[in-house]
């Protein structure tokens, strides 16, 4: 496989991007491309780019704020002065990337945070996508009380970051065990770790309101029962952070959407049960 890790500029802000593609194939093949979660980077989707790179072009990219995409003070004053943190700027800023990259149709596979991303772009660009695959995603209902009580909760956790935290022995592991049901190797925890320290503060903290909104709650099932494309959605079956009756409630809104659970995972399924997951993913991409 060959990645080629670069970077590209999106209205002012630098972007990471790299291709996972077979070496030495002169054709070109579709394109899959791949969004990451809040807190996180492209990096823990590589394993699965390696495999599917066998059928697909994989992009991989990290969202403005997060992993190599980073806001410097430079890159802050470049940037749009509309730009916000909005969900639908962040799928804009999708659309400007691609159209950089020349890519015009594709298959999009998105995880968490990213998921909301993808629903948002697959509802207003039906026509770009193949096939949609959303990781620990799902609707949820809006509570005036939890829900500024959670955005004053992720305040305080993203201020609390030190980079001394990536040399306390098993920090890493300890860091993922909420997002977990079954281990992952120290190697993975510590590169979770240094996404969530690596993280702009100010994205981090107005995603978490942007993602976990009101508006969110309101127009995320609207979103999911206005798909026009084949979409599955895979389950984490033991996820406490987005449990699978949220998944559930979501692909039952639209017929478009399989709904597929993997027991015995949490919010990283693709990881805790490789296997499991790729096989569900093969599936629905009908492919060998």
């Amino acid at each position: 496989m060959k990645a080629e890790g670069e970077k590209i500029s999106v209205r002012g802000v630098e972007h990471y991007y790299q291709w996972v593609r077979k070496e030495k194939e002169s054709l070109s093949k579709p394109v899959l491309v791949f969004m990451h979660g809040w807190g996180g980077s492209a990096k823990y989707w590589e394993d699965v780019a390696n495999i599917l790179c066998e059928y697909f072009d994989c992009l991989l990219y990290d969202f403005r704020g997060f992993g190599r995409s980073t806001l410097s003070s430079s890159t802050l004053a470049g940037r749009s002065p509309s730009l916000s943190y909005e969900l639908e700027e962040y799928a804009e800023d999708l659309v400007i990337l691609l159209a950089q990259l020349g890519v015009e149709k594709f298959t999009l596979m998105a995880h968490s945070f990213g998921a909301s991303i993808a629903t948002l772009f697959a509802c207003r660009y039906p026509q770009r996508i193949e096939k949609l695959i959303l990781t620990c995603s799902g609707i949820f209902t809006y509570n005036k009380i939890t829900f500024p009580a959670f955005h004053v909760a992720g305040t305080l956790v993203v201020k609390l970051r030190y980079q001394w935290f990536m040399s306390v022995p098993f920090a890493g592991r300890l860091f993922m065990m909420r997002f977990l049901h079954r281990p992952l190797s120290d190697r993975l925890n510590r590169m979770f770790l240094e996404d969530y320290l690596q993280a702009d503060r100010e994205t981090a903290t107005e995603t978490i309101k942007t993602a976990v909104s009101k508006k969110a709650a309101t127009e995320m099932p609207q979103a999911f029962a206005s798909l026009q494309i084949p979409t599955l959605l895979i389950a984490g079956g033991k996820d406490q952070i987005i449990p699978p009756r949220l998944g559930k409630s979501a692909a039952a809104l639209n017929s478009k959407i399989t709904y597929r659970e993997i027991p015995k995972t949490g919010h990283f399924p693709m990881l805790e049960d490789p296997a499991t997951y790729l096989r569900q993913v093969r599936q629905f991409l009908e492919i060998n």
